[in-house]
Protein backbone atom coordinates (compact mmCIF):
# COMPACT_ATOMS: atom_id res chain seq x y z
CA UNK A 1 0.00 0.00 0.00
CA UNK A 2 1.25 3.55 -0.83
CA UNK A 3 -0.82 6.36 1.06
CA UNK A 4 1.06 8.79 -1.35
CA UNK A 5 -0.16 8.32 -4.51
CA UNK A 6 -3.63 7.00 -6.20
CA UNK A 7 -3.79 3.96 -8.31
CA UNK A 8 -3.99 3.94 -11.52
CA UNK A 9 -7.22 2.41 -13.23
CA UNK A 10 -6.07 1.01 -16.77
CA UNK A 11 -8.69 0.28 -19.48
CA UNK A 12 -7.94 -2.53 -22.18
CA UNK A 13 -10.40 -2.84 -24.90
CA UNK A 14 -10.41 -4.97 -28.07
CA UNK A 15 -12.66 -6.78 -30.44
CA UNK A 16 -12.87 -11.01 -29.58
CA UNK A 17 -9.98 -12.48 -30.99
CA UNK A 18 -7.54 -9.37 -31.41
CA UNK A 19 -5.14 -10.82 -28.34
CA UNK A 20 -6.27 -8.51 -25.65
CA UNK A 21 -6.26 -11.26 -23.30
CA UNK A 22 -2.84 -12.78 -23.73
CA UNK A 23 -1.34 -9.34 -24.13
CA UNK A 24 -2.84 -8.88 -20.72
CA UNK A 25 -1.97 -11.71 -19.22
CA UNK A 26 1.71 -11.16 -20.26
CA UNK A 27 1.97 -7.49 -18.92
CA UNK A 28 0.79 -8.40 -15.85
CA UNK A 29 3.81 -11.22 -15.29
CA UNK A 30 6.08 -8.33 -16.72
CA UNK A 31 4.63 -5.80 -14.15
CA UNK A 32 3.42 -7.36 -11.14
CA UNK A 33 2.02 -3.64 -9.70
CA UNK A 34 -0.75 -4.24 -11.90
CA UNK A 35 -3.61 -6.14 -10.28
CA UNK A 36 -6.34 -7.36 -12.71
CA UNK A 37 -9.94 -6.98 -11.46
CA UNK A 38 -12.01 -9.98 -11.49
CA UNK A 39 -15.14 -9.36 -13.11
CA UNK A 40 -18.39 -11.07 -12.80
CA UNK A 41 -20.08 -12.58 -15.65
CA UNK A 42 -23.56 -15.48 -16.79
CA UNK A 43 -21.07 -17.52 -19.13
CA UNK A 44 -20.17 -20.55 -18.32
CA UNK A 45 -15.76 -21.25 -17.61
CA UNK A 46 -13.91 -21.74 -21.13
CA UNK A 47 -11.28 -24.87 -21.06
CA UNK A 48 -8.92 -23.59 -18.17
CA UNK A 49 -10.23 -20.64 -16.27
CA UNK A 50 -11.01 -21.00 -13.12
CA UNK A 51 -13.11 -19.44 -10.50
CA UNK A 52 -12.29 -16.04 -8.95
CA UNK A 53 -9.36 -16.14 -11.41
CA UNK A 54 -10.71 -15.54 -14.43
CA UNK A 55 -14.25 -14.46 -13.83
CA UNK A 56 -16.30 -14.84 -10.90
CA UNK A 57 -18.86 -17.13 -12.61
CA UNK A 58 -22.37 -16.43 -11.01
CA UNK A 59 -25.61 -17.72 -12.52
CA UNK A 60 -28.18 -15.26 -14.12
CA UNK A 61 -30.33 -14.81 -10.24
CA UNK A 62 -27.54 -14.12 -8.79
CA UNK A 63 -26.06 -11.24 -11.44
CA UNK A 64 -29.37 -9.74 -11.31
CA UNK A 65 -29.31 -9.22 -7.47
CA UNK A 66 -26.36 -7.83 -7.61
CA UNK A 67 -27.35 -5.09 -10.37
CA UNK A 68 -29.97 -4.27 -8.60
CA UNK A 69 -28.58 -3.52 -5.36
CA UNK A 70 -25.93 -1.26 -7.72
CA UNK A 71 -23.04 -3.20 -7.42
CA UNK A 72 -21.80 -2.67 -10.34
CA UNK A 73 -19.64 0.14 -11.56
CA UNK A 74 -20.31 -1.17 -15.48
CA UNK A 75 -21.89 -4.20 -16.95
CA UNK A 76 -22.70 -5.24 -20.52
CA UNK A 77 -24.77 -8.07 -22.64
CA UNK A 78 -22.26 -9.60 -24.72
CA UNK A 79 -23.59 -12.79 -26.60
CA UNK A 80 -26.22 -12.96 -24.48
CA UNK A 81 -24.16 -13.25 -20.97
CA UNK A 82 -23.51 -10.68 -18.71
CA UNK A 83 -20.69 -9.22 -17.22
CA UNK A 84 -19.75 -6.95 -14.71
CA UNK A 85 -16.98 -4.80 -12.87
CA UNK A 86 -17.97 -4.35 -8.71
CA UNK A 87 -17.60 -1.10 -8.22
CA UNK A 88 -16.30 -1.79 -4.42
CA UNK A 89 -13.33 -3.59 -5.15
CA UNK A 90 -12.22 -0.66 -7.29
CA UNK A 91 -12.55 2.17 -5.28
CA UNK A 92 -10.51 0.19 -2.67
CA UNK A 93 -7.68 -0.66 -4.62
CA UNK A 94 -7.41 2.33 -6.25
CA UNK A 95 -7.76 4.80 -3.00
CA UNK A 96 -5.13 2.34 -1.12
CA UNK A 97 -2.54 2.91 -3.92
CA UNK A 98 -2.99 0.24 -6.20
CA UNK A 99 -2.66 0.26 -10.04
CA UNK A 100 -5.43 -1.56 -11.34
CA UNK A 101 -6.64 -3.01 -14.96
CA UNK A 102 -9.82 -3.45 -16.46
CA UNK A 103 -10.28 -6.10 -19.40
CA UNK A 104 -13.49 -4.97 -20.63
CA UNK A 105 -15.42 -4.02 -23.97
CA UNK A 106 -16.06 -0.80 -24.82
CA UNK A 107 -19.43 -0.19 -23.68
CA UNK A 108 -18.11 -0.56 -20.12
CA UNK A 109 -15.22 1.30 -20.94
CA UNK A 110 -17.66 4.24 -21.65
CA UNK A 111 -19.07 3.38 -18.16
CA UNK A 112 -16.04 3.44 -16.34
CA UNK A 113 -14.83 6.34 -18.06
CA UNK A 114 -17.82 8.41 -16.58
CA UNK A 115 -17.23 6.63 -13.12
CA UNK A 116 -13.14 7.32 -12.99
CA UNK A 117 -12.67 10.39 -15.84
CA UNK A 118 -9.07 10.30 -14.38
CA UNK A 119 -8.83 6.54 -16.14
CA UNK A 120 -6.67 5.29 -18.63
CA UNK A 121 -8.19 3.28 -22.16
CA UNK A 122 -6.13 1.84 -24.40
CA UNK A 123 -7.56 -0.50 -27.36
CA UNK A 124 -6.03 -3.45 -29.02
CA UNK A 125 -6.41 -3.56 -32.48
CA UNK A 126 -6.23 -7.10 -34.81
CA UNK A 127 -3.70 -6.12 -37.97
CA UNK A 128 -6.36 -6.86 -40.47
CA UNK A 129 -9.99 -7.84 -40.81
CA UNK A 130 -8.99 -11.27 -42.64
CA UNK A 131 -6.23 -11.65 -39.78
CA UNK A 132 -8.98 -11.45 -36.92
CA UNK A 133 -11.00 -13.95 -38.99
CA UNK A 134 -8.01 -16.29 -39.23
CA UNK A 135 -7.56 -15.70 -35.67
CA UNK A 136 -10.82 -16.72 -34.65
CA UNK A 137 -11.28 -20.05 -37.22
CA UNK A 138 -8.04 -20.83 -35.29
CA UNK A 139 -9.02 -21.27 -31.73
CA UNK A 140 -11.25 -23.92 -32.69
CA UNK A 141 -14.15 -22.53 -30.10
CA UNK A 142 -16.49 -22.10 -31.92
CA UNK A 143 -19.18 -22.54 -34.80
CA UNK A 144 -18.77 -20.74 -38.09
CA UNK A 145 -22.06 -18.77 -37.10
CA UNK A 146 -20.82 -17.96 -34.18
CA UNK A 147 -17.67 -16.22 -35.28
CA UNK A 148 -19.82 -14.40 -38.42
CA UNK A 149 -21.45 -13.20 -35.14
CA UNK A 150 -17.88 -12.28 -33.83
CA UNK A 151 -16.49 -10.49 -36.81
CA UNK A 152 -19.74 -8.58 -37.30
CA UNK A 153 -19.73 -7.38 -33.85
CA UNK A 154 -15.70 -6.70 -34.06
CA UNK A 155 -16.94 -4.30 -36.91
CA UNK A 156 -19.06 -2.18 -34.26
CA UNK A 157 -16.00 -2.21 -31.30
CA UNK A 158 -13.45 -0.88 -33.70
CA UNK A 159 -15.93 1.93 -34.68
CA UNK A 160 -15.64 3.27 -31.33
CA UNK A 161 -11.47 2.94 -30.47
CA UNK A 162 -11.28 6.85 -31.38
CA UNK A 163 -12.70 7.07 -27.71
CA UNK A 164 -9.47 5.68 -26.45
CA UNK A 165 -6.20 7.29 -25.04
CA UNK A 166 -3.80 4.85 -26.70
CA UNK A 167 -4.15 2.18 -29.70
CA UNK A 168 -1.87 -0.62 -30.42
CA UNK A 169 -2.16 -2.71 -33.26
CA UNK A 170 -1.17 -6.27 -32.39
CA UNK A 171 0.61 -7.27 -35.69
CA UNK A 172 3.57 -8.45 -34.12
CA UNK A 173 3.11 -9.79 -30.43
CA UNK A 174 6.31 -8.57 -28.53
CA UNK A 175 6.01 -5.17 -30.15
CA UNK A 176 2.33 -4.84 -29.51
CA UNK A 177 3.24 -6.09 -25.63
CA UNK A 178 6.35 -3.39 -25.48
CA UNK A 179 3.90 -0.53 -26.68
CA UNK A 180 1.62 -1.67 -23.77
CA UNK A 181 4.06 -1.48 -21.11
CA UNK A 182 5.82 1.56 -22.68
CA UNK A 183 2.24 3.08 -22.35
CA UNK A 184 1.38 1.78 -18.63
CA UNK A 185 4.71 2.85 -17.62
CA UNK A 186 4.36 6.54 -19.08
CA UNK A 187 1.25 6.86 -17.41
CA UNK A 188 2.59 6.63 -14.05
CA UNK A 189 5.33 9.32 -14.74
CA UNK A 190 3.26 12.07 -15.66
CA UNK A 191 3.90 15.46 -13.68
CA UNK A 192 0.80 15.36 -11.50
CA UNK A 193 1.39 11.59 -10.70
CA UNK A 194 5.08 11.99 -9.52
CA UNK A 195 4.56 15.48 -7.60
CA UNK A 196 1.83 13.73 -5.15
CA UNK A 197 4.13 10.36 -4.99
CA UNK A 198 7.28 12.50 -3.87
CA UNK A 199 5.87 15.73 -2.33
CA UNK A 200 8.76 14.94 0.57
CA UNK A 201 11.64 14.82 -2.10
CA UNK A 202 10.54 17.86 -3.99
CA UNK A 203 9.63 19.50 -0.48
CA UNK A 204 13.42 18.66 0.44
CA UNK A 205 14.90 20.82 -2.51
CA UNK A 206 12.64 23.60 -1.35
CA UNK A 207 14.09 24.28 1.80
CA UNK A 208 17.46 24.50 0.48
Amino acid sequence: MNPTRIGVLYIVSAPSGAGKTSLVKALLKADPAIHLSVSYTTRAPRPGESDGRDYHFVDRERFEAMLAEGEFLEHAEVYGNFYGTAKSSITHALNTGHDVLLEIDWQGAAQVKRHFPQSESIFILPPSFNALRTRLKGRGQDSDEVIERRLAAAAEDVSHAEAFDYIIVNDDFDHALADLVAITRSIRLESPRQLKQHAALFEEFRRK
